[in-house]
């Protein structure tokens, strides 16, 4: 699975094109008021964690939804084949007929 941060494109694509921009917005539409830092490390780079009301702003603010700024891959990751697991030795019994009856 791979996820895509697309604040960036999405912003773009509703002409927002710097970080002061979309902080000016995210104020004016929502009242979040975000660092200047904290608007450029959005734009900038893909975050590791989001809180909900900040996604939830940024989705009100660009008038967009959580897929506009997050894509993710859920193509199944191949994996290589485990290797065989050894096969134990049995203990070998006796007799060819298995356990013997106790006596009479």
């Amino acid at each position: 699975m791979k996820i895509r941060w697309r604040l960036r494109m999405a912003a773009a694509q509703r002409e927002v094109w710097t970080g002061t921009e979309l902080r000016r917005l995210l104020a004016e539409k929502t009242g979040l008021e975000l660092s200047s830092a904290s608007v450029s490390a959005l734009f900038t780079k893909e975050p590791s964690q989001v809180k909900m009301t900040t996604l939830a702003a940024l989705c009100t603010a660009l008038e967009c939804t959580p897929n506009d700024l997050i894509e993710v891959d859920i193509t199944p990751v191949e994996r290589p084949a485990a290797p065989p697991r050894p096969v134990t030795d049995l203990p070998q019994v006796a007799s060819g007929r298995g356990r013997s009856m106790p006596p009479l």
